[in-house]
């Protein structure tokens, strides 16, 4: 063991101060764990080789006395390793009070509505309750504005979503102990698609992150799931809730990381709100609002999932090259809530030579699904479907033997490569490992073989060659032919592309199942 003192000096650099006599081992420790080159097993776990340290670093020894970086003294009573949720060399074999699991109990309350509530009753929008907003399912027709979207543009009102600013010298290291996907590895200017999971490796909610800076995030949450999230977020922070089974005492508690609701007064000036604007002509869109040449080439130079500050027709924005639809070319842009209804009245006034078109809940759910993208509650998370505007209810999911399923998580989802298990630890990493090793079933995109059949709904069985059930539906919409297209929950050995399958509409097994056939395991956000 060699004890130190470890000052961090700016956003990319620490001193650690250790004795002279161990410094050529120390460091030589450092740059073999910062490149991979070495392993840090004390547990003898077999899925150990797959963990790293965040790297590579630069590691240098400070040669002779620099004024910029003074002596270090220890100032602050160190940090007790006893609750510390994991390190290396970690041992689970203190005993302290443990903490209590989180827990969320939903408040019923009355309808949130958008700025944009009165905008989309005057363009006709039927308004319908979905996660306690009230919201435009339609406007001219779900076939008509799905349409639109992959032939033109959509404009959607996504902002009831939750927005929330995550800033400090440790949100990343914040972020990279709630989410399974490597947000520490962003540059600034990056997303990245992520899940917040419990210690039992369930789905709290997926979430989309945005680097804006070195100690600034930009995270959207799923509107239903907002006040739970943002609750269990604060709970992880300052240390109130069981993170880790194994230590259930430990504590993240510490962190530098300041979490603003963007949605909320109190925010000012950074005030955010989403609206989407997705499909082939939405850049052309964006473009013609009116932007200055320095913008232009910005929003130009922008891959997918890359973002950036930008003045477009006079507003202030974030431009995120993102969306839920499986287009291409979309973007998801962040004004002011006091700036909404202009913004969204300007795409549409802008977009009109274009064909862009306001679209509904239920085009953008057909869209998802046709792109074979999650909801959670339906492809991952503890599926109720109650008040999703679509008529859908809960029902109790039994597996392929008959007993009672847990929610789905994120690789039955088919996700599972967004979760970084070469992290060495974060919340949940254990048990997704451990349900890894054991799963039987992935979501699958399917689609009918006719046209002419009856829609599928949340729960219907699915059914093999014999008749056995081997599933249960859960997304389904139709899609840019016409045809009814969906996705499923299904036994690994029928997730192969082509794989002919049955579906019971309805859940009716008087009724012959429809035949569809499998078109793909995997989507990709």
């Amino acid at each position: 063991m060699v004890k130190g003192l470890l000052k961090n000096v700016d956003n990319t650099t620490y001193q650690l101060s250790v004795p002279v006599k161990d410094a050529s081992v120390v460091g030589t420790w450092l740059r073999d764990l910062s490149d991979g080159y070495t392993s840090f097993n004390l547990d003898g776990s077999k899925d150990f080789s797959t963990k790293r340290v965040p790297g590579p670093f630069v590691v240098s020894e400070v040669v002779g006395a620099r004024r910029d970086v003074p002596l270090l003294k220890a100032t602050n009573p160190p940090l007790q390793s006893e609750v510390k949720p994991w390190f290396v060399g970690v041992s689970s074999n203190v005993k302290e009070e443990a903490l209590p699991p989180f827990v969320w109990n939903e408040a019923e309350g009355e309808l949130k509505k958008t700025a944009l509530n009165q905008t989309h009753r005057d363009l006709g929008g039927r308004m319908v309750p979905f996660a306690g907003w009230e919201m435009p399912v339609q406007y001219s027709g779900i076939f008509e504005e799905h349409l639109a979207t992959r032939n033109a543009a959509g404009l959607f009102d996504v902002s009831h979503m939750g927005a929330y600013d995550v800033r400090g010298a440790d949100a990343a290291s914040f972020l990279d102990t709630v989410c399974g996907n490597d947000c520490g590895g962003l540059m600034p200017g990056e997303s990245l698609y992520t899940h917040f999971l419990t210690p039992d490796g369930d789905v709290i909610d997926d979430t989309l992150v945005y680097r804006r800076g070195f100690d600034n995030f930009l995270v959207v949450v799923n509107a239903s799931n907002d006040d739970k999230d943002r609750t269990w977020l604060e709970s992880v922070r300052d240390g109130k809730v069981k993170i880790d089974n194994a230590r259930p005492w430990a504590r993240a508690y510490g962190y530098n990381a300041e979490i603003r609701n963007l949605r909320d007064p109190k925010s000012g000036n950074d005030m955010r709100v989403d609206i989407a604007l997705q499909g082939p002509k939405s850049r052309d869109i964006l473009l013609a609002m009116g932007v200055d040449d320095a913008t232009r080439a910005r929003i130009m130079k922008l891959k997918r999932t890359e973002l950036c500050d930008a003045n477009v027709g006079g507003f202030d924005l974030i431009v995120s090259r993102t969306g839920y639809t499986g287009e291409k070319m979309a973007f998801e842009l962040f004004v002011h809530p006091d700036s909404a209804v202009a913004f969204w009245n300007g795409v549409l006034k802008a977009g009109e030579p274009f064909g862009v078109k306001p679209i509904g809940l239920g085009a953008r759910d057909s869209l998802r699904t046709e792109a074979g993208l999650p909801l959670y509650g339906h492809e991952m998370g503890l599926g109720s479907g109650k008040g999703d505007g679509f008529g859908w209810e809960y029902m109790e999911q039994r597996d392929f033997s008959g007993t009672l399923m847990r929610d789905l998580g994120v690789a039955e989802g088919g996700f599972g490569s967004y979760v970084k298990t070469y992290k060495p630890w974060f919340i949940g990493r254990d048990a997704f490992v451990a349900r890894e090793k054991e799963r039987k079933g992935v979501v699958v995109r399917f689609t009918f073989d006719e046209q002419r059949t009856r829609m599928a709904h949340n729960g219907d069985p699915v059914l093999n060659a014999d008749g056995k059930r081997i599933g249960f539906v859960t997304s389904c919409a139709i899609d840019s032919a016409r045809f009814i297209t969906g996705q499923a929950y299904v036994q690994l050995a029928y997730a192969k592309e082509g794989t002919v399958i049955g579906v019971n509409q309805g859940g009716n097994v008087e009724r012959p199942a429809g035949l569809a056939k499998v078109v793909s395991r995997f989507a990709k956000l």
